[in-house]
Order: C-alpha cells, then sequence, then structure tokens
C-alpha cells in the first residue's frame, strides 16, 4: 500500500497498523509532524558535519564558533535552518546551550535536529550491557535536545544488519522518551539502510509512533537505488539532508542530478526543511559552494511557482 506526504500526516493507527516483528497495536503517530511542517516550508539551512574541521564551540583562530553559526548563517547565507551533530556539539552543560539556543533566537535562525553520531554505539547487540550503554548514551543525547528545544534526533544506523526485533525494540524505547520531552526520533538512510529503497519506509512503519523520515540524497548504494528510495520515502519526511559532493566551478555536479533529487522531493509533498549537507576544506570555498547550493534551491522552487520562505 502506497502512502502520501498527506495521508501519513493524518494517519492513525489503522493507517499504519502492518504484521511485521511482532503483533504489537502500533500507536497512531502523535501529530507532531503536521504541526511542525508548516513553520519549516521551504526553509533551507545546513548540516553542522557540513562544517567539520572548521567548527569551534567558541572563538578560536580560523574557525567558526557554533556560537557565532547563526549569525553568520543567516547575514552571510541567508538561511535560517541549523541541523546540529553529535561531533560539532563537544560541550553540553546547560549555561552553554542556553547561550546557544538565545544565539538562533537572536539570529531568527531554528535548531531542529540532533544527528546523534556516536559511531561506537550498538543499540543493536543482543549483549544487554552493551545494549543498555547504548540507550542510555541516545538518551543523554535526546535530554541535550530537549534542552536546545529541538524538534528531531537520529540515531545512528551501524553497516551491518541489524537484528531487526532488537532494533525496533530499541527505537521504540528511545522514541517513548523522546515523546516525554517533545522530541521525535528520525530514521536516515544510511549504513545498512542505503541498499534497500523501501528501507526507510518499512522502519518508519515497523516503529508505528513518534517516528519520521529524514532522507539524506548521498546516502545509496547507486543510481537506481537513490531515486527509487527518494521516491518512496519523501512522502514521509519530515526533514531532508541534501547531500553534495565534489561541486563544480559553476555548480555542476557529476556525481548525481541534485535538481532531480529536489524535483522527486517536491513530486512527493515535500517543501522542507531542505539542509545542506556538503564539506570542503577551504572555508571560504566552502561557504561559496552553500551560496550555490542555495541559490539552485531557491531558483527550482520558484521555477515550480513557490518563493522561498527566506529568500
Amino acid at each position: 500500500m502506497k502512502f502520501s506526504r498527506r495521508a501519513f500526516l493524518q494517519a492513525g493507527s489503522s493507517a499504519l497498523a502492518i504484521p511485521l516483528l511482532d503483533q504489537r497495536s502500533i500507536k497512531a503517530d502523535s501529530g507532531q509532524k503536521a504541526k511542525a511542517a508548516p513553520a519549516l516550508e521551504r526553509a533551507l539551512g545546513i548540516t553542522t558535519s557540513s562544517l567539520s574541521g572548521h567548527l569551534s564551540p567558541r572563538a578560536a583562530q580560523g574557525k567558526i564558533s557554533l556560537l557565532d553559526l547563526p549569525r553568520m548563517l543567516r547575514d552571510e547565507l541567508g538561511m535560517t535552518v541549523i541541523d546540529l551533530n553529535t561531533s560539532t556539539l563537544s560541550v553540553t552543560a546547560g549555561k552553554y546551550l542556553e547561550q546557544l539556543r538565545n544565539a538562533a533566537d537572536r539570529a531568527g535562525c531554528v535548531l531542529t535536529n540532533l544527528k546523534m553520531n556516536q559511531g561506537k554505539l550498538d543499540m543493536n547487540s543482543p549483549d544487554q550491557a552493551t545494549r543498555a550503554h547504548a540507550l542510555k548514551t541516545y538518551k543523554a543525547s535526546i535530554d541535550v535536545a530537549a534542552e536546545l528545544g529541538l524538534k528531531w534526533a537520529r540515531p545512528l544506523p551501524r553497516a551491518q544488519r541489524p537484528d531487526m526485533q532488537i532494533h525496533i525494540d530499541s527505537y521504540r524505547e528511545l522514541c517513548d522518551y523522546g515523546a516525554e520531552r517533545n522530541v521525535q526520533l528520525l530514521v536516515e538512510n544510511y549504513g545498512w539502510m542505503q541498499s534497500d529503497p523501501e528501507s526507510v519506509v518499512k522502519l518508519v512503519k515497523a516503529i508505528g509512533h513518534q517516528v519520521a523520515a529524514c532522507p539524506d540524497t548521498g546516502n545509496w548504494d547507486s543510481e537506481e537505488l537513490r531515486y527509487a528510495g527518494l521516491a518512496k520515502t519523501f512522502p514521509i519526511a519530515v526533514t531532508c539532508d541534501f547531500k553534495a559532493r565534489a561541486i563544480g566551478p559553476r555548480g555542476e555536479h557529476p556525481l548525481y542530478d541534485l535538481k532531480r533529487c529536489f524535483e522527486i522531493g517536491w513530486q512527493a509533498g515535500f517543501r522542507g526543511p531542505w539542509c545542506f549537507e556538503h564539506a570542503n576544506k577551504d572555508q571560504g570555498q566552502l561557504l561559496k559552494e552553500l551560496g550555490m547550493l542555495r541559490d539552485m534551491l531557491q531558483t527550482w522552487m520558484k521555477e515550480v511557482g513557490q518563493e522561498p520562505a527566506n529568500s
């Protein structure tokens, strides 16, 4: 059965019920997604992983302070959304988190998501202690997300396909923990999920509540899988990592078709936020290329008859 984006936003438990892995009744979506989407429609931003190597918690020679990033993002790039990553959020003390949230508010930016990229964690382990440690660490990160006022948090998929019963049970535990803190969990196509265009949709349906999709345009094992996977995933997406690899001087992107990725999302009803994920060791060139990506999406949104929210 194919779910439209609108149907996913409005569906109750009967629409999403599936006989997968266990017979537990699947609860209805909390509605967080439907409430969050309008404020972020057509909004553009970045994932802080794009700035790995360029960011520091505070001002440092040759670095961009995370506390200055919201102002810089708005003033220099004309974008408003910041998708955080645990690798670029090294300070999590309450006072610092308050400063970061205030900096975003002053700049008119929105902190939306925390990518929980603690790579050594294994919430799928059959070893109870290993799994408990992973869940405890992820819950601490969800606490950070809640303190920052984030909408979403995403655990890191591993390379090896997990025991799905353990994986879903762990996800559900995190979803329940997040729900108590107004943080919805996300599923992203990474690691073991990159080889199956339906992997995100299957997992979201299996978890069943307090969870949504975050498609990454770059994380697929082939061109065929990329476009098929995006077509499956965008209808249930609340945010998107719009990933670009090496970019030419006029915005050329030979590895895959960026505009086609955008069009698949738009045709599926996805309107944002679009968070650019793109790296370059040269800080000045990186900012230039992020500006090129911004211009591309603004142009494409205008071409389909919608003005971007932060042009």
